[in-house]
């Protein structure tokens, strides 16, 4: 009987060994225990890889950009590791508040977005503008009453025109959201759009990079200006000061102009610390 005992105890333990062993195994598939999570050393940049010249992917398949250069430059002086984490822009805070990303940094909006997030100093003075065909005979913001307009979702631009320049949106027939700049491109290029309404580095780097001066013009007149600035989880005070501190350094030694004039940014558009 004793002997019986035992050999159903020995089964029970082999099994229940057998069923932790297989139980993890089966939540490491479905990411219950991640070991590539962030650790302190890791500096993991959420960015849009459709928004050059500050974040995107190059003909090599590399992330790159001004901004991306930057944080890699940051990352160097203070001996971290540096991860460009490319994002859905429409998650980008759900992905800063679970923590799998650190910061938002990629031409990132701080003019009403004040409160939302704990911001580094401003970096950089934007304009956001529209793009037209050279020969549709737009000249003038005016000229857009009753055309069709495309923008980025959740974009600058169209926070502008939803919001304090929303009188200029009022006079368009459609103002029409899209997932990236490229697809506006394209649309204004076919005649699915009349304008593009969108930042003025975006719109020059892409007009450069479409060996497309002749075909588009940038108007004029500029629907508002704003600062961009490195967006961080509300309350992470301590990451920023270090980020601030480095990217300080890297604007007193010329290491921001230097990266910036290697995109055909303008100096002018600089805010210096």
């Amino acid at each position: 009987m004793n002997k019986k005992i035992g050999f159903i105890l020995a089964l029970v333990v082999i099994s229940l060994m057998m069923f932790s062993t297989v139980s993890a195994g089966f939540f490491d598939f479905l990411g219950g225990n991640d070991s590539s999570a962030n650790d302190d050393n890791t500096f993991v940049v959420g960015f849009d890889a459709e928004f050059p010249p500050y974040g995107y992917k190059d003909d090599s398949g590399n992330y790159t950009g001004f901004d991306l250069e930057l944080a890699k430059e940051v990352c160097e002086r203070n001996n971290w590791t540096f991860k460009a984490q490319p994002v859905d822009w429409d998650a980008k805070d759900a992905e800063l508040e679970s923590g799998s990303i650190d910061c938002i940094w990629n031409g990132f909006t701080i003019d009403g977005r004040e409160n939302d997030y704990t911001w580094s100093n401003p970096y950089f003075d934007n304009k956001q503008i529209f793009v037209v065909k050279t020969n549709s005979g737009i000249n003038s913001i005016a000229d857009l009453k009753g055309k069709t307009v495309e923008t980025q979702k959740d974009s600058s631009a169209l926070a502008a025109l939803q919001g304090d320049n929303k009188t200029i949106a009022d006079t368009f027939a459609t103002l029409t959201e899209v997932s990236d700049y490229n697809t506006a491109f394209l649309d204004l290029e076919s005649g699915v759009c009349d304008a593009i309404a969108m930042d003025i580095g975006v719109a020059e780097y892409n007009i450069k990079n479409k060996n497309a001066t002749d075909d588009f013009q940038v108007l004029k007149e500029s629907i508002t200006t704003e600062k961009y600035g490195i967006g961080f989880k509300n309350g992470n005070t301590e990451l920023k000061d270090k980020v601030q501190s480095t990217l300080d350094e890297m604007f007193k030694d010329g290491t921001v102009l230097k990266i910036a004039q290697k995109y055909g940014i303008s100096e002018d558009a600089l805010i210096q610390p």
